[in-house]
């Protein structure tokens, strides 16, 4: 019968210490139980490894071979199981991430260094995909979703501010073509369109006094992201909605006026999402 691990570790010790009483210490057993171990061990090897005597340990030839043999393998064990249990204690691995744009640009970019910084040995690989594929079928351990978006499988945790969108125009546009005072004004202008990697046309989602109102508008111009609707907005090309922390910098220098501010929807968040089932399966160690 194969002697196993915890055998073959006692008689390094017993070796080590060329005693029975200081290894049976070390392992919290009694003497006479590692001597009955190594009688044991012997047994099964069918070789004498150690010589005893009232007062000495010592090895046989037998024994000094197998020391000699044994000792490097014990010994990448042990190290193994150290950077193991330190592994444990330090977050690290490879996480995939799978989210839109905007995320990307509002919630995740502004703390990515800060998260590098804390955890040097966690590998972060983001997908932006406007189209919201499946994050388990696509092989992410995670995803940031917009809080309407949430699976009902899914355990959520809110990440960043709420974002809010706004309605924003160039003073020239408008200068040209009026200020819009109330939503059915916005089917007389420009409005630069966003369309989804679906297919879909997003109908203006937004408030009136709190309650939900959306508005399919028209224009010449259809885009799929927040960057270029603000550079179109800022050219005069029409009225864009887009996140109002994106357009915040064209707003504060006044290349771009905020148009029926009264009713934009209400601020919504951004959630860190990963499915009931996967927590367990997760490749990152504390992730």
């Amino acid at each position: 019968m194969t002697p196993d691990l915890y055998e073959l570790d006692a008689f390094a010790a017993v070796a080590r210490h060329r005693s029975f009483r200081k290894a049976a210490a070390e392992r919290g057993i009694t003497a006479s139980a590692m001597s009955h171990a190594m009688r044991t061990l012997e047994d099964r090897l069918g070789a004498r490894l150690l010589n005893r005597t009232t007062r000495s340990v010592t090895l046989t030839e037998a024994g000094e071979m197998l020391l000699r043999r044994l000792s490097p393998a014990l010994q990448e064990v042990a190290e193994a199981l150290t950077d193991l249990a330190a592994m444990q204690e330090q977050t690290s691995g490879t996480l995939r991430l799978n989210m839109p744009r905007p995320a990307a640009r509002l919630a995740v970019g502004p703390i990515l260094a800060r998260f590098i910084s804390a955890h040097p040995r966690v590998q972060i690989e983001i997908v932006t995909d406007d189209g919201l594929s499946d994050i388990v079928s696509a092989g992410f351990d995670a995803g940031i979703r917009f809080g309407e978006r949430l699976a009902g499988d899914m355990i959520a945790l809110p990440i960043g501010p709420p974002q809010a969108f706004v309605m924003v125009a160039s003073p020239s546009y408008l200068a040209q073509h009026g200020a819009p005072q109330k939503p059915a004004d916005l089917l007389s202008h420009a409005c630069i369109g966003r369309r989804f990697p679906s297919g879909t046309r997003y109908a203006w989602e937004l408030s009136d006094k709190g309650r939900p109102l959306t508005l399919s508008v028209n224009g010449a111009l259809v885009l799929d992201d927040d960057v270029l609707m603000i550079q179109a907005a800022r050219d005069g090309l029409g009225i864009a909605y887009v996140y109002a922390t994106m357009a915040g910098d064209e707003l504060a220098r006044g290349d771009l006026v905020a148009a029926l501010p009264a009713w934009n929807a209400p601020a919504s968040r951004f959630f860190y999402t990963i499915q009931d089932d996967v927590i367990s399966r997760r490749r990152c160690g504390h992730l």
